[in-house]
């Protein structure tokens, strides 16, 4: 199986490396023991976005990011990172 790139959040800058968009949504939603079904329906989304989402497959615009944390009593900075690939 061919290794998947993470695309849609990633960006390059001269002389940097590779940046990711990095989310600890799975850990979050765990702790306050929510499925992603109903986390979706909290914010507005799918079950299959939150699914994408905590698999790094999909970024999340501003305002869900913001929304998910809002869900989850989380601030931004606790759910969501860049981390050097």
């Amino acid at each position: 199986m061919p290794q998947q790139r993470v695309l849609s959040c990633s960006f390059w800058c001269k002389g940097m490396k590779d940046i990711v968009f990095q989310n600890k949504l799975r850990v979050a939603r765990a702790e306050k023991r929510i499925s992603q079904g109903d986390l979706a329906e909290m914010v507005g989304v799918s079950r299959q976005t939150i699914s994408s989402i905590e698999n790094n497959q999909f970024c999340p615009s501003a305002k869900l990011a913001l929304l998910l944390c809002i869900a989850l009593d989380k601030r931004f900075e606790d759910l969501f990172f860049f981390e050097e690939s």
